[in-house]
């Protein structure tokens, strides 16, 4: 049974997303696994940071079917894709922050976003590209899906851009680094910027992230 406060939180999370400036207008979707197969999703064509008890979806992550609420929207089938592929997260989230996206239509985009400590940290050091695929489509919910099983983000391209979180700290922490990433890549300039190598990567790994070496 979904609560109350379960919807109110959602909605105060979602505002977030507006606030953190990751998304316009109706651009953008976020989901929610609450307890065992059920998950809140924001409903089609609805507005994060204006989102509404009514906007809410409740779907059934294992069927992928809503269960209540309004139609949920239409990337929710990558939403509850991924939510059934890790176990470990329960938060996605679809955004279009203005750097991400720029590099998402460049025609060479980087391979290697690990231009600050904070992307190999907490959102990966590989970033995977995923090609253009229609919204909504099986086609972009299968590549989403796939590319998010063994990573936490994703860069789709000529669209946005999907993370996933243990948690909705965890999710928009790693979007928001990753825009800051983007920013920097865009505002350096193709060929003008460093990334950390791997030494150095590894170097965060032990003395950060607290990771043994083999």
């Amino acid at each position: 049974m979904i609560t109350n406060e379960q919807i109110e939180n959602f909605i105060e999370q979602a505002h977030s997303v507006g606030k953190e400036r990751l998304q316009l207008c109706s651009s953008g979707n976020l989901s929610w696994r609450v307890e065992g197969d059920t998950a809140l999703v924001s409903g089609t064509g609805s507005w994060l940071p204006r989102l509404a008890k009514e906007n809410v979806a409740v779907c059934d992550i294992s069927t992928g079917m809503r269960v209540d609420g309004p139609k949920p929207s239409m990337e929710s089938v990558f939403h509850l894709g991924v939510l059934r592929q890790r176990k470990d997260m329960n938060v996605v989230l679809h955004f279009q922050s203005k750097y991400a996206t720029a590099i998402s239509c460049m025609k060479n985009k980087p391979d290697n976003f690990n231009v600050i400590a904070e992307v190999p940290c907490y959102c990966g050091k590989d970033i995977p590209v995923i090609p253009y695929f229609r919204p909504g489509s099986k086609e972009l919910a299968d590549a989403v899906t796939e590319a998010l099983t063994d990573h936490d983000c994703v860069l789709m391209s000529k669209h946005g851009q999907a993370v996933c979180g243990k948690d909705f700290d965890d999710a928009f922490q790693k979007a928001v680094f990753f825009e800051l990433a983007c920013s920097i890549i865009v505002h350096a300039g193709e060929g003008n910027y460093q990334t950390l190598t791997d030494e150095e990567i590894q170097d965060l790994e032990i003395y950060v992230l607290g990771k043994t070496t083999k």
